[in-house]
């Protein structure tokens, strides 16, 4: 099949835990075997993200992002009114995007299909609110204080990541929760996820303490979604409601919004390619 992408350029954050200029040098040659070498590596931090103007003054027309799922959230929202294409890879922890759109595959092999036209271009769902975006999920309510657990892990170690988890446990069983506008059920998380249909709202349940830990678990491992949950409705609009203020989680980067807080269905404004 014919390439319709003939310049890309790649994104990607070389102080990451996750780069290896191994797999950068194999996106490099995967670009160049597939008749359409590198315009420009734009690597984070030194580096900033690039904006539509600067990808159409240089004739760029897909961009793989190769980074975690934040860093691609970001990257998209600098590119609205853009009319190529990008293209998430999996340079992350999670690669949450990555995986819905290509499976779990290395990010060369996913670079190589798309350059021979095994890719499928369209927008994807995304959750909006008047702050932010998500691809893959916003998470709502205090339960996300253990997404500073994980990090800190991450970061500092086991050890460290111990001294901050009993106050993360705390806010889970203790603080005010957020709920669904016209549900009665309160929760210490609420998820919500982009689908065809609308977002779909789930509440994490932490009815005793095997939920507990299955969710403590589910969130060091990275994976939030692991852990037990109840799906609550779906809609165009989700309105959640908290007697705090509400902390969200938007593709992994933290954030927090006054209550109540809308979130809204709509199309990414900008073009993903996908392979799986």
């Amino acid at each position: 099949m014919t390439n319709a992408f003939t310049r890309p350029a790649l994104i990607c954050n070389n102080q990451s835990g996750s780069f290896d200029p191994a797999i950068l040098q194999a996106i490099d040659a995967a670009c160049r075997t597939g008749g359409a070498p590198l315009v420009a590596t734009i690597a984070l931090p030194a580096a900033s993200l690039p904006d539509a103007a600067m990808l159409r003054a240089r004739d760029i027309d897909l961009l793989l992002v190769w980074t975690g799922d934040g860093t691609i959230n970001a990257a998209a929202a600098r590119v609205d009114g853009w009319h190529g294409a990008v293209l998430p890879l999996p340079g992350g922890t999670l690669n949450l995007l990555s995986k819905q759109l290509h499976g779990d595959r290395p990010a060369p092999d996913i670079v190589a299909d798309a350059l021979v036209g095994k890719g499928r271009r369209s927008p994807i769902p995304s959750i909006r609110s008047a702050a932010s975006q998500a691809f893959i999920t916003v998470v709502a309510g205090p339960a996300t204080r253990w997404a500073e657990v994980r990090e800190t892990m991450r970061q500092d170690g086991v050890i460290e990541a111990s001294r901050a988890a009993p106050e993360a446990l705390d806010q889970m069983l203790n603080a005010p929760g957020v709920r669904v506008a016209g549900y009665e059920n309160s929760y210490s998380a609420i998820i919500l996820t982009p689908t065809g249909n609308g977002i779909r709202a789930d509440g994490i349940l932490t009815d005793g303490t095997a939920d507990v830990l299955r969710h403590g678990l589910a969130w060091l491992g990275g994976d939030f979604r692991d852990g037990p949950s109840e799906e609550i409705a779906t809609a165009n609009t989700i309105i959640l409601e908290s007697e705090r203020v509400i902390s969200l989680e938007y593709d992994g980067e933290l954030a927090e919004t006054p209550s109540p807080a809308r979130f809204s269905i709509a199309a990414s404004a900008v073009d993903f390619l996908a392979t799986a």
